[in-house]
């Protein structure tokens, strides 16, 4: 399979934002969510699992990820649960398309925030 693109959900300043269902993402290496054009500064991912499991996101690639020497960053996600994740630093995490990639090894419902800046 392919990663599934994730689409924003803008957050309004001032204002009020429906609920979104987020996107199903596939486990397994190389599956998962790809958010396309990201602003890792300005991102906070909703994580929805029925099983408890690890998110993973990505390092990025050099350039125009300066720090993604660190590697990866891998959380756990409890069962029927919600984990919040980021803001994340675009230093570590962007690839060199632009994208935030995040992998994890069960099915979970992701959506991503964008959150302005002010």
């Amino acid at each position: 399979m392919a990663r599934t693109n994730v689409p924003y959900s803008n957050a309004i300043i001032n204002g009020k934002l429906a609920d979104p269902s987020g996107t199903a993402i596939t486990a397994g290496t190389g599956n998962g969510g790809q958010i396309t054009g990201a602003f890792a500064e300005q991102t906070l991912l909703r994580v929805v699992a029925t099983t408890a499991g690890n998110l993973t996101v990505k390092a990025g690639a050099y350039p125009p990820a300066i720090a993604a020497g660190q590697g990866d960053l891998v959380l756990a996600v409890a069962a029927s649960g919600t984990t919040w994740v980021g803001p994340l630093e675009s230093g570590r995490f962007n690839q060199a398309d632009g994208s935030l990639i995040f992998e994890s090894d069960q099915a979970f419902t992701v959506t991503a925030f964008k959150v302005p800046r002010h």
